[in-house]
């Protein structure tokens, strides 16, 4: 019998918890981030960091191998298959955003993908095992998460999906293998190890490996839990086990499973609307609403006309980049963001592009952009704001703020804009056949028989047609 801690607790629960404790909010609430996950990851594929990574995996080779998203011509382990695709997922920043601060959804799913294939066709799990165990997986996270206020806010120190993702996706792959308790409290013990990733990697290339990881090692984890590989069993008791990566960490045992309320019941993910950190989705609305009002003025954006920009945001230093470089750290810069915004009348993937960051009248916005970090404008995605001003040399200043924008779990994005979001992105990939049948396979997965059709779709491939423009409605 499993000791009465905080870790017996988690073993109990992923072992524990059931298709009936699954809600019908939760249930719809998890197919919107399977179905936009699937579209980022397979965007994702036509990045420089997923053929990099891909590349070095095709290194590996075993009996068993999994799907690699919009690639028939190849196949991977299902541990690289789970990374490459969780590389694919986070290439571009496009993946959701919750609260606490994670990417919930990208550790997760590929690992489960992944699994599904390699396992026996007459015990093959169902749309909704799949959805079962990709919740586990997502609550994991979420719990751990609210073990920290520090967790809270956008962080600072460690990437949190590189440290919760990796036991979501441990948790999520023990529940999917059929894991007994003591072997689930190793597979978490043993992914604990795995876990964590710096923040300095933020705005790099390197940076969706920590998606790619978080799947690849939780996955890794629950295959040793099942070979009968030992870890402590108090790891999330413990401060020197999972509490060695916050400076507050205050565990508790997990809710009575007869009574259990899932935590995205309570709160939902943020879905985005262009590939760039969350924070930009503020930046970019504030400046779209200025941009309205010069437009009906002056017809356009008068940019020899603007005097000064100044953009009020939470004071977090790594999406602080006054004129970005890369398109890695132009997805990290609220500056950029509000200024392609400002002049575009869009955020886009083609926003980018290297032409597009290099254009002299972008340029000439940065210039004169001004920061400012009021004390009541905290770093957490529940409660920041953005404001833009934009001062014109006549001295006449127009000023906008947004306090919620469109995709925040407080304005989710509508189910229209979701599945052209999806459309838009898998249609670089897949083809047309394959988009539709995603689409529907999701939307009635509680009801599929076998959820390894998702991967007969992912390997449908139509020539690259780099439809990168999403633009949604407000």
């Amino acid at each position: 019998m499993l000791g009465k801690t905080v870790t017996g607790s988690f073993a109990a629960a992923i072992h524990g918890l059931k298709c009936n404790h699954l809600t019908e909010e939760v249930v719809q609430r998890s197919k919107r981030m399977i179905l936009d996950t699937l579209g980022v990851g397979l965007l994702g594929i036509n990045t420089e960091v997923f053929h990099k990574v891909t590349q070095y995996s095709k290194m590996y080779r075993a009996e068993t191998s999994s799907t690699v998203w919009g690639q028939p011509d190849f196949r991977l382990p299902p541990q690289y298959a789970a990374f490459v695709n969780g590389v694919a997922i986070h290439s571009m920043d496009f993946d959701d955003t919750w609260h606490p601060a994670t990417h919930p959804s990208g550790a997760i799913l590929p690992t489960l993908i992944a699994i599904a294939e390699t396992l026996p066709a007459d015990c093959r799990p169902s749309g909704l095992d799949l959805l079962l165990a990709f919740n586990v997986g997502i609550e994991v996270q979420g719990r751990l998460l609210r073990f920290s206020k520090e967790a809270s806010n956008i962080p600072k120190r460690f990437h949190p999906p590189a440290v919760v993702g990796t036991m979501g996706s441990a948790a999520a792959a023990a529940k999917l293998f059929g894991l007994d308790p003591f072997q689930c409290q190793e597979a978490l013990a043993i992914a604990a190890s795995y876990a964590g990733a710096p923040m300095a990697n933020a705005a790099t290339q390197t940076k969706p490996l920590h998606i790619g990881n978080a799947a690849r090692r939780g996955l890794e984890a629950a295959y040793l839990a099942l070979f009968g590989l030992k870890g402590n069993s108090q790891i999330l008791d413990m401060e020197s086990g999972f509490g060695a990566f916050y400076t507050d960490y205050v565990p508790q045992s997990l809710p009575d499973l007869s009574s259990y309320r899932w935590l995205l019941e309570e709160q939902a993910v943020a879905t985005k609307r262009f590939p760039a950190h969350l924070g930009m989705h503020w930046a970019a609305d504030a400046a779209l609403a200025v941009r309205q009002q010069l437009v009906d003025t002056y017809f356009s954006v008068p940019v020899d006309k603007i005097s000064k920009i100044i953009l009020v945001v939470p004071n977090a230093k790594y999406v602080n980049r006054p004129f970005p470089q890369t398109e890695h750290e132009a997805r990290h810069s609220f500056q950029f963001n509000a200024c392609t915004a400002l002049l575009d009348g869009e955020v886009s993937v083609q926003s980018f592009s290297p032409d597009n960051i290099q254009r002299p009248q972008l340029k000439q916005l940065l210039d004169k952009v001004q920061v400012e970090f009021p004390p009541d404008n905290v770093p957490s995605f529940d409660k920041m704001y953005c404001e833009v001003s934009v001062t014109l040399l006549s001295g006449d200043t127009i000023t906008k703020r947004c306090d919620t924008f469109y995709g925040h779990w407080r304005k989710p994005l509508s189910k229209k804009d979701l599945e052209k979001k999806f459309r838009s992105n898998a249609s670089t990939v897949l083809s047309q056949e394959a988009i539709e049948g995603i689409i529907e396979t999701v939307a009635r997965l509680e009801r599929v028989r076998d959820c390894s059709l998702l991967s007969s779709y992912l390997q449908m491939r139509e020539q690259p047609c780099l439809k990168y423009s999403v633009t949604l409605a407000h």
